[in-house]
Order: structure tokens, then sequence, then C-alpha cells
């Protein structure tokens, strides 16, 4: 079976080390249940809690993510329609709150990527029927 590259790791919610089992139990549009994560990985057994507390610095790549999303929205209301300043007070946290889910999960990816120090190793894969 062909490896799973880092961005496409990523972009699915999988696991950092064998890049198969699933970060998260439900899907992102599961309102009550999105931030809900698996305890370890189904296929290597790897505990995604590192430590209690570990994804409380995911709150910087979240904030800027929102930061981002505010200044592209900024920019395509202003370029676009040049509306009064309600809108954009209006636009911004409606934006920010229908997003916030992708947002939350994708930051706590990222975070568990680059902080939780685990390397990638294709051969820690205990092989089951959903890997």
């Amino acid at each position: 079976m062909s490896e799973i590259s880092l961005i496409a790791a990523i972009l699915k919610e999988r696991c950092p080390r064998c890049r198969k089992g699933k970060l998260y139990k439900y899907p992102f549009y599961r309102i009550s249940k999105f931030a809900k994560m698996n305890d370890k990985c189904s296929c290597c057994g790897l505990r995604f809690e590192i430590e209690p507390g570990f994804y409380f610095g995911a709150m910087y790549i979240s904030y800027a993510f929102v930061v981002a999303l505010f200044v592209a929205t900024s920019l395509f209301l202003k370029v676009i329609f040049d509306p009064d300043l309600i809108y954009y007070l209006i636009t911004l946290p409606v934006i920010s709150v229908i997003l916030m889910p992708i947002i939350f999960r994708f930051s706590r990816t990222i975070y568990l990527y680059l902080v939780g120090g685990i390397k990638f190793d294709p051969n820690r894969v205990i092989q089951h029927e959903n890997c």
C-alpha cells in the first residue's frame, strides 16, 4: 500500500506516526461532536493526548487562522462591495462561527504534527481491518 504524504495526512486528519488512523471520532459537520478525538490510533496504537492540556497551544494556530480569515474576508468585502462598517461587524463573526469546527480541528491537527514530537514510521502499523 502506498504511503500518504504529510500534507494529505494533515488535510485528512490522520495519525502523525502511521498516517492511516483517524484523529477524530466524528466528521466536522457533527456540530455537537466535532471536537471528540480518538484516544489512540486504531492502526498503530499511538496515544493522541501527549500530556494533559497539550492542545491548549493549538489556540495560537487557531488565532492565526482566524486573523487570516478576517483579513481575507475584509479585503474581499472591501474590493467587491465596499460596504459600511455594520456589514463587516456582522459578516466577520458569522463566518468565523460557521468555520469554527474546521479551524478548531485543523489547529489541533497541525499542532500535533508540529509540536507533538512524533516521527512518521510506516513500520509501526498494526494491520487491522480499518487501516
